[in-house]
């Protein structure tokens, strides 16, 4: 059987801070309230996205990887992660803050959790007025002197805040502290994994369970980079019908690309499955031997094969990220 891109049906997850905007703004479908994640791409168990297109349509990403292997991920991906799908795609609507939370580094997380670490990357879609989010230190301090900032309720005095818009883009090593602020849309990349400790979350009762939310206080205390960084938001320069480098990581690679025109991607010296994720727009996405028109509209997201090697995309006004290791 042939690879041709693939598309996925999305998992959703209630959050105690999601709001409608996956549905009103991206226009996914589902019934539940308190909407806050749509898992794109996913590989964590019992969170598995399904094929939706094709003849394909039923398979997970693991009997993708299983059945062809290295024509899949591509070779290097392959040998490097066997049946495992190296990345999670998200969607994520914050009506009110998340945790402030951090994640463990490779090391930790494989330790404590059989798990990969969580080094993840921010894409702002939409943001209302002064919206935020909190990503580091805003100064250097120690490990006591965090732990006495979090017994006297006085954390948010030593983090970065950033007011964000439309385009902003972060980059989240593991063990820095960070948290997405009420009114933020963003689409997120991260290594697969489910590992998170909260560190704060503004003693909120959940709804649904009638409790506070468990904190990883003693857990995160040698997960965290207590350092300061002079500036945490990715600087990058954008060209238009140009790919553009975002962030490159060991993790993985991204890039974005506007466009108003035809753009014919030859992929043949990146040995790794492409993802796509339309972030503004609407795009129609050919590859060779292969008469799909693939449409992509804001809010969708697809994967290229590491064997099909040339892409064409067109578009009047949309926006792309593409994303591969």
């Amino acid at each position: 059987m042939k690879l041709y891109p693939l598309t996925f049906n999305p998992v959703f997850s209630y959050r105690i801070w999601g709001g409608n905007k996956l549905k009103s703004v991206l226009n996914k479908s589902y019934s539940q309230d308190s909407i806050g994640e749509s898992w794109e791409i996913s590989d964590v168990e019992d969170n598995q996205t399904i094929v939706n297109n094709g003849n394909l349509k039923g398979n997970t990403l693991k009997d993708l990887i299983k059945t062809f292997k290295g024509d899949f991920l591509g070779h290097k991906v392959y040998q490097t992660f066997g049946n495992n799908f190296p990345l999670l795609i998200k969607f994520i609507d914050a009506k009110t803050p998340l945790s402030i939370q951090v994640h463990p580094n490779n090391q930790l997380a494989k330790k404590r959790h059989n798990s990969f670490g969580k080094n993840e990357m921010w894409y702002v879609m939409q943001a209302e007025n002064e919206a935020e989010l909190i990503v580091g230190f805003n100064q250097k301090i120690s490990k006591e002197d965090y732990v006495h900032h979090l017994k006297n309720n006085t954390l948010k005095d030593i983090l970065n805040t950033e007011t964000v818009t439309s385009g902003d883009t972060f980059y989240i090593p593991t063990g820095r502290v960070h948290a997405i602020g009420a009114g933020v849309l963003l689409a997120e990349i991260q290594q697969t994994s489910n590992i998170t400790y909260r560190i704060y979350d503004y003693d909120r009762v959940d709804k649904k369970t009638g409790q506070k939310r468990e904190l990883h206080t003693n857990l995160a205390l040698d997960a965290i980079d207590y350092n300061f960084y002079k500036k945490y938001k990715t600087d990058y320069n954008q060209v238009l019908n140009t790919p553009s480098q975002l962030v490159n990581s060991e993790y993985f690679k991204t890039n974005i690309i506007e466009l108003n025109t035809k753009l014919t991607r030859d992929v043949t010296a990146i040995d790794s499955f492409i993802i796509y994720i339309c972030v503004l727009g609407e795009v129609i996405i050919n590859t060779p031997d292969d008469a799909t028109n693939y449409s992509l509209k804001m809010g969708q997201t697809i994967i290229i094969p590491a064997c099909i090697n040339l892409i064409t995309i067109h578009a009047n006004s949309a926006k792309l990220i593409e994303v591969y290791l």
